[in-house]
């Protein structure tokens, strides 16, 4: 099977990921500071350099659609967004990045009529970089320092249910009762937690088979992983069974609960 080759809009994403991840990791390695936001949530210069770099970057190269992004949103910098738009979360999992346990990542997400059309994940702590578009999804061992010139690409695709039961992924920082509760409805074989966006990537390229999450998110949180889960053949669907879609402004770009699957 051939490496799949990402489109030019692609790597521009990925190039921007990488550069916002060069920033987050210059300030991992140091003795930050945190602070908290106005909704009690952690934020950190990581954050909000590793933001710079992504906004000025989609300015540059798609200069007329709007950027909703996590910090700017916190500041009350909403866009108006219509049918095209595209979903920042600079620094996903800040809670895993405070433990320094590595699975925090960046997420760049692009949103046409409702849905992720194309998605960046990229753990620079565990070089893990993903990405979808389109029906391929794809993935790789990848450190910032590095160049995406000639990287060799795997491809991601979703697994059949096993006959012996799920693998089923979960928050390692969100886990709640409502989750226990619809996990006692399935056949679990095997329950595994990770943080951040990863959880959607694990179950793109089969490595779990579902991860449902009840608690509050944000748009910016879960588009991206939507994308490439998406994108390798998995789905998103909320508690009604609908797909799970994106510029909700009415309520303040959080989803409701959800449940991704192979």
């Amino acid at each position: 099977m051939t490496s799949p080759v990402p489109s030019p809009g692609m790597l521009v994403l990925l190039r921007l990921a990488k550069q916002a991840a060069r920033e987050i990791m210059a300030v991992y390695a140091s003795d930050f500071a945190v602070r908290d936001k106005a909704d009690l949530s952690p934020v950190t210069e990581a954050d909000e350099r590793a933001e710079r770099v992504i906004l000025a970057g989609l300015r540059e190269h798609f200069p007329d659609v709007p950027v909703v992004a996590e910090e700017q949103a916190a500041a009350g910098i909403v866009p108006i967004t219509a049918d095209d738009f595209f979903l920042v979360d600079p620094l996903d999992g800040t809670k895993e990045f405070l433990s320094r346990n590595g699975e925090f990542t960046v997420n760049i997400a692009r949103i046409r009529n409702a849905k992720p059309v194309m998605g960046v994940v990229y753990a620079p702590a565990t070089n893990a970089l993903y990405w979808g578009e389109g029906d391929v999804a794809a993935h790789a061992a990848f450190a910032p320092e590095h160049s995406l010139d000639g990287l060799v690409w795997t491809r991601c695709q979703v697994r059949p249910q096993p006959s012996s039961g799920l693998t089923v992924i979960a928050s390692r920082s969100h886990r709640d009762a409502e989750t226990d509760a619809f996990l006692s409805t399935v056949k679990v074989a095997r329950l595994i937690s990770a943080g951040s966006s990863l959880k959607f990537c694990k179950v793109a390229c089969g490595a779990a088979d579902l991860y449902p999450r009840f608690g509050r998110t944000m748009e910016w949180d879960t588009a991206a992983g939507q994308a490439v889960l998406e994108a390798a053949g998995g789905k998103v669907v909320d508690t009604s069974g609908a797909p799970l879609l994106y510029g909700k402004r009415q309520r303040g770009f959080d989803n409701p609960g959800f449940i991704a699957s192979a």
